[in-house]
């Protein structure tokens, strides 16, 4: 589009914006200055709303935009200068447009590097052209139009999104899209980012015109496009974390590429990002918007392989005091993270944390390196991870209960230890407690997603309290799941190991999905030999029934490690892997089988079961979501064995997948043993009193999680 047309379309708008023509021109005048910089550049346009005009609110699109930017320019190695942000009533269409035609098409070469993002409200629209189909659509800042005869919609058409991406002459270009586009009638838990569609609603004028003459461009790139939902039907989901608002896909895919390199195929990686909301409550499933299989992130690759938790973003005048960006940190872990847990930069620098605020944290040098001087923007890793050992569950009341039955359900939770409630929306939860919509006299406890954890609701017109007693041997099994959740730390671990999840036969086996500590493996092997992709076309793999399932765990670092798994099968019912120790005689009814520790030598691999064991590990329950946490640590478990064998099993069956019949007990003991393993625990003993202390350098944590049909 050419320049005076470009200017005559954001005229009208820049006395909305408070900007002068002047300031405009200056704007874009140091952007076509900086063409003369040597290629490739790294170019960025992130949008992301909040406040539309009279629809309800969202919450989390602006930490999106910071979400990505702090990704860009600490990760990726973009500069300030070069990433452009639109918020709020800046995100207008017009100006939308404006900015991609003159920040990215005339500034864009080819091999220069380009970042598109947008967070907001997304809809579906007809076109006149086509009125038997809708369309999905962007919903910017300014919805509609004035019209005493019509309703005028601004939407942007995803199809006219996608050409402008296309346009552009360079195939290094990543577009990420926090939206979606069919409302449900009715929202249970987390916010959605879909506008319910409306059938009168016309598409303005412009905007057709637009598209029209875009079709008519040559179309040489080829982009990434990662949309925050596979399917038509989920709704694109922002939570509620530790004193911030975010979308879900953007906080689960930034953290994600904080921690890894994007050496896998895109494909993996979604499926890294799916497990991750997954534990955030939601069940949405992120898609890659391409035809092609496979795929790698090509066109956004980090400055350095090495990956991070943050970046040191100011340094205070004592020299001692940093503030930091934590974006790297699994969500789940975020909120937990304790005062004195410790970051080491690539340099011998530690640094204790002091305090934190959502996202942002001051910490203090306590190892000084003389001959590197501290600068804004060194990455920093995890060293000691301080969790308190009284965490709690947290349920959200929905706001469809009426309030006395809010405080019903106060006074009955209240009787549970470690269990506290609050009004869903205004502090972070875990789950959510709310009437079943299909039968408003039943309640139950939802996801905070609003999907039904099974088997536990209770009758028609049972009294709230009487539902929420049947509730409390769930309770205690949710709680430890979200205790060992906390132990995730695939991506800063440093002890070199790998799992992987196998469906075996008598002749061969195929990879579910694969684990790595990526960061003690050689730059060279991380970049080489890419994880594989699992059997399904969606992030989350799939698993038949009937399939005699393996880990395969190797042990690469140069001391013995022990393994525990757990996990949570349809977000309710808690397992457990079992090593039991073959009995010299026959067991007897008096005779109670015991458990061994599972040691895997340095440099030895370990398959779970064994190859020779009695009984095989087969999947047997249909239309099953499992998830499941290989948790391994350089000293003994024993007092999770200990906790373990305390618990009554059955003599007669003796599988090595079954039940975990005291699960919040044996996972505080596994904790426990975690923080044994930590030489740190000395050290840090006024921290030890009420925290657990991990060191990265003694445990590993993965998450596996797939979907049984």
């Amino acid at each position: 589009m050419e320049r005076r047309r470009f200017l005559h379309r954001i005229g009208s708008i820049l006395a909305l914006l408070g900007v002068t023509e002047a300031e405009w021109l200056t704007l874009g005048n140091r952007y076509y200055q900086a063409l003369a910089q040597p290629s490739p550049r790294k170019l960025a346009l992130l949008i992301g709303i909040n406040q539309y005009p009279q629809i309800p609110a969202l919450s989390g699109c602006l930490t999106d935009v910071e979400l990505q930017k702090e990704l860009l320019i600490h990760r990726f190695g973009f500069q300030g200068s070069d990433i452009l942000t639109l918020t709020e009533e800046q995100a207008n269409r017009e100006f939308i447009e404006a900015a991609f035609l003159d920040h990215l098409g005339k500034q864009a070469k080819p091999d220069d590097v380009v970042v598109f993002h947008f967070s907001g409200y997304g809809s579906r629209v007809k076109l006149e052209t086509s009125p038997d189909r809708m369309q999905n659509a962007l919903v910017p800042a300014n919805v509609s139009q004035n019209s005493q005869d019509e309703k005028i919609v601004n939407y942007i058409l995803e199809e006219t999104l996608l050409i402008l991406l296309r346009s552009l002459p360079t195939d290094r270009v990543t577009a990420v899209l926090d939206t979606s586009y069919d409302a449900p009638s009715t929202v249970l838990g987390l916010k959605t980012r879909a506008l319910q569609e409306s059938v009168e609603a016309k598409l303005a004028a412009d905007e057709l015109d637009l598209l029209k003459q875009l079709k008519t461009q040559k179309l040489p790139s080829t982009p990434i496009v990662l949309a925050a939902t596979s399917n038509p039907k989920q709704s694109a989901r922002e939570g509620l974390f530790s004193g911030f608002s975010a979308g879900l896909f953007t906080y689960a895919l930034t953290q994600y590429l904080w921690e890894f390199t994007p050496a896998t195929t895109i494909q993996v990686a979604l499926s890294h990002v799916e497990n991750s909301l997954s534990k955030l409550g939601s069940k949405q499933q992120p898609a890659l918007l391409s035809s092609q299989k496979n795929q790698y992130l090509t066109s956004l690759q980090p400055d350095t392989t090495i990956g991070a938790e943050g970046a040191v973003t100011a340094i205070e005048e004592d020299g001692k005091t940093v503030h930091l960006w934590l974006g790297g940190l699994p969500p789940q872990v975020l909120l937990y993270y304790g005062v004195n847990s410790r970051f080491t930069l690539a340099t011998t620098e530690q640094f204790v944390l002091r305090s934190r605020t959502g996202l942002t944290a001051k910490a203090q040098i306590s190892k000084i390196d003389r001959t590197t001087p501290l600068q804004i923007g060194q990455l920093v890793q995890e060293a000691v991870r301080v969790l308190p050992r009284n965490i709690n569950f947290t349920i959200a009341l929905d706001t469809g209960l009426e309030r006395i039955e809010r405080v019903d359900a106060t006074s009955a939770f209240s009787a549970f230890s470690r269990v506290s409630t609050v009004v869903v929306g205004e502090k972070p939860a875990d789950y959510l407690f709310a009437k079943l919509q299909q039968t408003p006299s039943r309640y139950g406890l939802f996801s905070l997603g609003g999907e039904l954890i099974p088997n536990i609701t209770g009758e028609e017109g049972e009294a709230v309290k009487l539902a929420v007693q049947r509730l409390a041997p769930k309770l205690s099994t949710l709680l430890a799941a979200k205790l060992w959740r906390l132990t995730e730390n695939q991506g800063s671990s440093r002890l070199a190991l790998k799992a992987t999840l196998e469906i075996i036969s008598d002749t061969s086996s195929s990879v579910v999905m694969q684990r790595e500590t990526v960061r003690t493996f050689k730059t060279e092997t991380s970049i080489k030999k890419p994880l594989p992709t699992p059997n399904s076309k969606l992030s989350t793999p799939i698993v038949p029934i009937g399939s005699r399932m393996q880990y395969r765990v190797e042990n690469q670092s140069d001391r013995p490690v022990y393994l525990i798994l757990l996990g949570l099968n349809n977000n309710h019912t808690a397992i457990a892997f079992y090593s039991w120790e073959i009995p010299q005689e026959p067991n007897t009814a008096d005779t109670k089988p015991l458990l061994k520790e599972v040691v895997i030598p340095p440099g030895e691999t370990l398959t779970l079961p064994q190859t020779n064991a009695a009984s095989a590990w087969v999947i047997s329950e249909p239309a099953l979501f499992d998830e499941q946490q290989l948790i391994l640590s350089t000293a003994p478990f024993s007092e999770t064995l200990a906790a373990l064998n305390t618990a009554k099993y059955s003599t007669a069956e003796q599988s090595p997948i079954g039940p975990l019949l005291n699960s919040l007990d044996i996972t505080q003991a596994l904790l426990q043993d975690l923080h044994n393993a930590s030489a740190l625990k000395t050290e840090m003993n006024g921290t030890a009193a009420d925290s657990y202390i991990l060191d990265v350098n003694n445990w590993a944590s993965f998450s596996f999680s797939f979907q049984v049909m």
